[in-house]
């Protein structure tokens, strides 16, 4: 089975990737789309130009497709990068969202392929549990009440996934954050050859809006020993 995976850089991305690989399927392709809108219905904003440094450690070729972030026709954009591959299948990392999954399935039907979401529907608690495990994983992104500034650049941990549960008790947030409560970044992985380091960082907080976001202005690629 050769596939492309939708690649956003983030923990599902990678856990969809991952999944992929423990399958025995032929990667072919990471697929990153670049979104001019930071409010897109689709895709992941925050620091994707840092997916090339992940390719790369990866050792995968990364293909970029560029959308306005138009509602709708940002799915068509993703459409017209994905039937110039030669795959069989296409792999996204879709937890929860309804949107998100319908319009990658009827991509994949529209093109002959098919559609796999390996954490479709799983317990985001138990899901989390398992990621923190696998992956290095820091928080690039908030925007819900119950997660200030001080989780940007943080670490998910064991005990930062405890603080998680206690405001999703309080707040309903959701706590792998599909609801678009936070944005992740992984800096390290199984099949990471090299690990991700940051250089340079900003933190860019909206008192207003209660969000954030944590640029990464530069990063390495550290040798693992």
């Amino acid at each position: 089975m050769r596939v492309a995976v939708l690649y956003s850089g983030g923990k599902d991305s990678n856990y969809a990737l991952y999944w992929a690989l423990k399958q025995g399927f032929e990667v072919k392709y990471l697929v990153s789309m670049v979104s001019e809108s930071d409010e897109s219905y689709m895709y992941h904003v925050p620091n994707i130009h840092l997916t090339e440094l992940q390719a790369k450690a990866i050792g995968i070729p990364l293909i970029k497709g560029f959308t306005s972030g138009e509602k709708e026709k940002e799915v068509e954009d993703m459409k017209a990068v994905l039937e110039g591959l030669k795959v069989d299948g296409i792999v996204a990392g879709a937890l929860a969202s309804e949107y998100q999954k319908k319009r990658v399935d009827r991509v994949a039907e529209e093109l002959g392929l098919e559609s796999f979401a390996p954490a479709w529907h799983r317990d985001p608690v138990d899901y989390m549990r398992e990621l923190i495990n696998i992956f290095d994983i820091v928080m690039v992104g908030v925007s819900a009440y119950g997660l200030d500034q001080k989780w940007l650049g943080r670490r998910i941990d064991e005990k930062a996934l405890e603080e998680l549960i206690k405001i999703h008790e309080k707040y309903s947030i959701h706590v792998a954050g599909e609801g678009g409560e936070f944005e992740t970044f992984v800096r390290d992985a199984p099949f990471f050859k090299a690990r991700i380091v940051f250089d340079e960082v900003e933190k860019r907080w909206d008192e207003c809006s209660y969000s954030g976001v944590l640029e990464v202005k530069r990063a390495h690629l550290e040798p693992k020993e």
